[in-house]
């Protein structure tokens, strides 16, 4: 069982995230991001990750952006620890996920060089939430996630709703189906999925 479990504690947040890759999608997540919170659920569930996340920040005081990202740097960094040489793993993965009229389409490759892309069709209203969380807020967690996973991640969206809810919970599915794929073991795989030998 590839498991890990991280802290990060800094002047802005206390974060806790344990995490066991070969789990059946049990979750208990509680951040100050009531959105958030259910993404992370969606991502776990349909990437049939265990995931525990416990995290405190300075989101009244100021705003929720330390929180946001450092949740972000502290799942990623956990996924990596449990990834450990990545021996045998898939790798590359893939997954589309439409949510009424948006699609996602996601793909990643943990290739141990962390970068971050989202295409987005035109949005005719910038959707946000009554708790303030928006799209800018996303995709900082996302980058996050991303470099500190060493994970290359491109999410293209079609037909963006101006319900943020609506846009972000195909995106969250299709990012857990995709990081399951490619976190899988292929028995053929002897040894790590790179003609270099190694992936950082």
């Amino acid at each position: 069982m590839r498991k890990a479990q991280l802290p990060r504690e800094t002047t802005e947040t206390k974060i806790t995230v344990s995490l066991n890759i070969d789990g059946e999608g049990k979750t208990k997540i509680e951040t100050p991001i009531g959105l958030l919170n259910h993404m992370l659920e969606l991502f776990a569930f349909h990437g049939l990750f265990d995931l525990e996340i416990t995290a405190k920040g300075d989101s009244e005081k100021i705003d929720i952006h330390h929180t946001n990202e450092d949740i972000g740097i502290v799942l990623g960094q956990v996924f990596k620890k449990a990834l450990g040489d990545k021996i045998g793993i898939n790798r590359i993965g893939f997954a589309s996920v439409p949510m009424e009229e948006v699609t996602a389409n996601v793909t990643v490759d943990i290739s141990g060089r962390g970068s971050f892309k989202l295409n987005i069709g035109q949005v005719y209203e910038q959707p946000t939430t009554q708790e303030g969380y928006e799209l800018k807020d996303v995709e900082h967690f996302l980058d996050a996630f991303s470099k500190q996973l060493g994970m290359n991640l491109i999410i293209k969206l079609d037909n963006p709703s101006k319900d943020l809810h609506t846009t972000l919970e195909p995106v969250f599915k299709a990012l857990g189906k995709a990081l399951d794929q490619a976190t899988q073991i292929d028995p053929r795989r002897k040894g790590v999925p790179s003609t270099k030998g190694i992936i950082d």
